[in-house]
């Protein structure tokens, strides 16, 4: 069914308005792009989902029918609702427009409860065709790149192998994430529906080492390398190389494969990003006392803000201002590090102030493992995809350049969000479908963005948002999960905070306000017809129009 209906404007005289004045402008249904889409790096239609749930009533559709079609249109760009609606730090609810009035859209939230819901009912995914290709497709690495692309493969018909270099999938998903955060049920539910569709794989296959990508290359029509970055990068300090010393990724790799790690009783973290903040709850929960230095001040670390935030309510103590000059030895063991503290000067490349050393502030603290978690970057050995000692994957509209048949995305090619690996998995499988059938691939047109200042704030009733609920942390147990999913209640309720920006919503203001009564109702989902006859060009329906999906033109 039409969200619109167009109706095709007449040759006719202006008309006078009630007031004596002809206006030449005639209302028009111009569908405007929400900002939270916008601020989503997969794209999803977050507007279409969430006003499917709210407005399930008027459909006519039940609240389990409305939360189904909401998983299947998330489903169509993110095969992982129930891994983002935990781990994604949410830049869409950032972009929502609500923000200016009482608070954005807890989307995140929303997310996991239709995620959720989806596992509990045993949901599959959507093949796009029953046509089935003969070009075999070759994916390294079982990530959330890979196994994206996996999935827009497979349901476009392609036979496609995953090879996978750990003995389980799911990539930084699995080995870079504590299960407190992510449960391994909720992950591992999520990828056998991906496998589900028609997808092979093959774990513990290192290719670059005993699988060339050259016989991918001569096997497989394309091949896609979402190999991730799970090489922790060094201080570059003296004393570094001690056996206690280990990268973010080192360890969290090693807990989060099941093997024993003893910390000891001290344990000190180098960083400020979600690694050095996973690694330092992940210690605290072995038993240790840890402390994280961070060179910077709190307003410029990048882990997400309320990752910190447990940080500190779990008794981990931070120290900004801090960098590591110094790895202190005994009998070969790391006892502790040689510190200094630091000053903000002018911003460097990253736009963020510079830290600079404080001259005469030395100090040492005692340690019994020290992590690294100060950045990571893909191991590309074996694969000869980059030029020189680049430590990046270099692509062009998601393929390798000088590398015909070869794709890439992910952390391999730059570090970045969960979403953002997911997005350019979908996009390679686009390029790739493309480049085997010998079509352009082609983006569609974004709409214009309908921003908070062509939105009637105050048309809305004021409603509070809702927050998922924590355990408490006297309460919280190695793996147990913090969050705790929104209550059927409350998704219903935060779903009807969605404003619809940019599209109707059959608030018949529109109607109400017309006086010529120019606006005909049609069924739901086609919403009216403008009888353009009548209209004497007043606008009044375009300045009431509370989403903005009015124009004159």
């Amino acid at each position: 069914m039409a969200l619109f209906k167009t109706v095709k404007k007449p040759v006719i005289k202006a008309a006078a308005t009630s007031g004596g004045e002809i206006s030449p402008l005639r209302p028009a249904y111009v569908p405007k792009a929400p900002p939270c889409t916008g601020g989503c790096p997969c794209g999803t239609d977050i507007r279409g989902w969430l006003t499917t749930i709210a407005q399930a009533g008027d459909y006519g559709r039940s609240p389990e029918e409305a939360y189904r079609l909401a998983w299947e249109k998330i489903t169509d760009r993110n095969p992982f609702p129930a891994v983002c609606g935990r781990v994604c730090p949410h830049p869409c609810e950032d972009a929502c427009n609500r923000t200016k009035k009482d608070g954005a859209i807890a989307v995140n939230a929303m997310e996991q409860f239709v995620g959720d819901f989806g596992i509990a009912n045993g949901l599959k995914l959507s093949r796009l065709t029953g046509e089935q290709h003969a070009e075999k497709i070759a994916i390294v690495g079982a990530g959330p790149a890979g196994l994206s692309c996996a999935y827009q493969l497979a349901r476009r018909g392609y036979p496609v192998t995953v090879f996978e270099a750990f003995a389980q999938p799911g990539g930084m998903l699995r080995y870079g994430i504590p299960k407190y955060r992510l449960p391994r049920e909720v992950l591992d539910a999520e990828i056998q529906r991906i496998l589900d569709v028609g997808v092979e794989l093959r774990c513990n296959t290192a290719i670059g080492s005993g699988v060339s990508l050259e016989q991918l290359r001569g096997e497989y029509k394309a091949v896609f390398v979402g190999i991730g970055a799970h090489r922790g990068l060094s201080l570059r300090i003296p004393g570094e190389d001690a056996p206690n010393v280990f990268t973010g990724t080192e360890f969290l790799n090693r807990v989060n494969s099941g093997e024993a790690v003893g910390v000891g009783g001290k344990v000190l973290v180098i960083g400020g990003g979600d690694t050095a903040i996973d690694s330092a709850r992940v210690s605290k929960r072995l038993g240790a006392d840890v402390t994280i230095l961070y060179r910077r001040s709190r307003s410029e670390m990048p882990a997400i803000k309320p990752e910190v935030d447990g940080a500190l309510e779990e008794g981990i103590d931070i120290r900004f201002l801090t960098a590591p000059v110094e790895v202190l030895c005994e009998n070969g063991v790391a006892v502790g590090l040689r510190c200094i503290e630091m000053d903000l000067g002018e911003p460097d490349a990253s736009g963020r102030p510079r830290p600079v050393p404080r001259a005469g502030s030395e100090f040492t603290l005692a340690a019994t493992t020290i992590i690294a978690a100060v950045s990571q970057q893909p191991g590309l050995q074996g694969l000869d995809l980059g030029t020189g000692d680049a430590r990046w994957i270099p692509i062009k509209d998601a393929a390798v350049p000088g590398a015909n048949g070869v794709f890439a995305g992910g952390d391999g090619v730059e570090l970045g969000l969960v979403t953002i690996a997911i997005a350019q998995g979908r996009f390679a499988a686009e390029a790739i479908d493309a480049w085997i059938q010998g079509k352009t691939l082609e983006r569609p047109a974004t709409p214009a963005v309908v921003g908070p200042e062509r939105v009637k704030l105050d048309w809305y009733k004021p409603a509070e948002r809702h927050e998922r609920s924590q355990v408490a942390v006297a309460e919280r147990e190695p793996d147990t999960e913090i969050l705790k999913s929104l209550g059927d209640a409350e998704a219903l309720e935060e779903a009807k905070r969605c404003m619809s920006c940019g599209l109707c919503m059959d608030c018949e203001t529109c109607w109400m306000y017309c006086t010529n009564n120019c606006f005909a109702k049609l069924p739901k989902g086609e919403h009216y017809k403008v009888k353009l006859e009548l209209c004497n060009g007043c606008k009044k329906c375009a300045d009431a129009c509370p989403c903005g999906y009015i124009e004159m033109n």
